[in-house]
């Protein structure tokens, strides 16, 4: 099913857990995407607190905090509160109703073999760590969202969503928009430790860190276990600092892999160009998370107008939702 109204552009849903200050990952993976793809759609950009809480429900005393460190590094990176919608996934409840209809129409196998599951069972066995995708597929379906924006490891999630969307459509009509994946080219980001960037592991570089902090940082990471002097011939393929290059250095294939393997350009000399490129790349978006920070009171405000702009579609699409399923009782026409 395809919704069609007026010249209205097409609807993207995004979202990210509030896990506290974002990091370069995060930046490269999606949100530097979400910046160009907010002026090609009607978009809204989720910190999905529910999620986390999966994993995370026995402490929430800093959740407020992860919450507010996200979406400041969400506007420092160029989301525009004009063109999208941010806001906090608890703040728009239609999302949780449609999570409990959605429960009703998938099965407890077809949960227990998806990836996600698969991966973390033995550390999270809690009927929300199971029931995750599915509040996943309502995250999208409350929006009659066209596409999400993912890379190639959460097809299985964006197929989902469209399998429940096909299932409430046979049994009730058309009404929910089966959405699409919209596959972007993630690029690969290792930590210091070789390990993908990640905050769990301390091995990342934070977006909001200073230009003194990530040198240090950079100064940790891993290089070619071979290479342990200048003039020791070194294979850039698989090294997080060659592979961070890709991103920052222009030409890096010229100018740093090809003296890489030959020795001549050695692992400090080659840190500290990729300092300098990614604290360039960084600081305009350094500067305005800075300027974010210091208006605390206007980011809480983005938060409530993004929840009151993503209300008005919920509420117009979990409308049609109980009109198909007949419980909309109250309704006299």
């Amino acid at each position: 099913m395809t919704e069609r109204v007026g010249q209205h552009r097409e609807i993207i849903l995004s979202g990210m857990q509030p896990t506290g200050a974002l990091h370069i990952g995060n930046l490269e993976g999606a949100l530097r995407n979400w910046v160009r793809l907010q002026e090609q759609y009607e978009m809204y950009s989720c910190i999905v607190d529910w999620h986390s809480l999966t994993a995370e429900f026995e402490d929430t005393s800093g959740l407020k905090d992860k919450v507010f460190q996200v979406a400041v590094d969400f506007l420092a990176a160029g989301l525009d509160p004009n063109k999208v919608a941010i806001f906090v996934q608890s703040e728009v409840p239609e999302h949780a109703e449609l999570h409990l209809i959605f429960s009703m129409l998938i099965t407890v196998p077809t949960l227990s073999r998806l990836p996600t599951y698969l991966e973390k069972k033995d550390r999270l066995d809690s009927y929300g760590f199971l029931g995750y995708p599915v509040l996943q597929a309502a995250d999208i379906c409350v929006y009659n969202a066209n596409k999400v924006p993912v890379g190639k490891d959460q097809e299985k999630h964006i197929w989902l969503a469209n399998d429940l969307a096909k299932r409430f459509n046979a049994l009730y009509g058309p009404t929910l928009v089966e959405p699409e994946a919209l596959f972007t080219e993630i690029p690969l980001i290792l930590g210091s430790d070789a390990r993908k960037m990640s905050k769990s592991y301390n091995n990342d570089i934070a977006i909001g860190m200073t230009e003194a902090e990530t040198e240090k940082k950079l100064r940790t990471f891993f290089t070619d276990p071979k290479k342990l002097r200048k003039g020791d011939p070194g294979n850039p393929d698989g090294c997080p600092i060659y592979l961070l290059h890709r991103i920052y250095t222009p030409g890096a294939a010229e100018s740093i892999a090809s003296p890489c393997r030959t020795g001549e350009l050695g692992c400090v000399a080659c840190k500290s160009q990729l300092t300098n490129n990614l604290n360039d790349a960084l600081r305009p978006i350094r500067e305005r998370r800075a300027d974010w920070l210091n208006r605390p009171a206007d980011v809480w405000n983005v938060l409530a107008s993004g929840a009151e702009k993503a209300k008005a579609r919920t509420k117009v699409v979990m409308e049609k939702v109980r009109d198909a399923m007949k419980i909309n009782y109250r309704k006299t026409t």
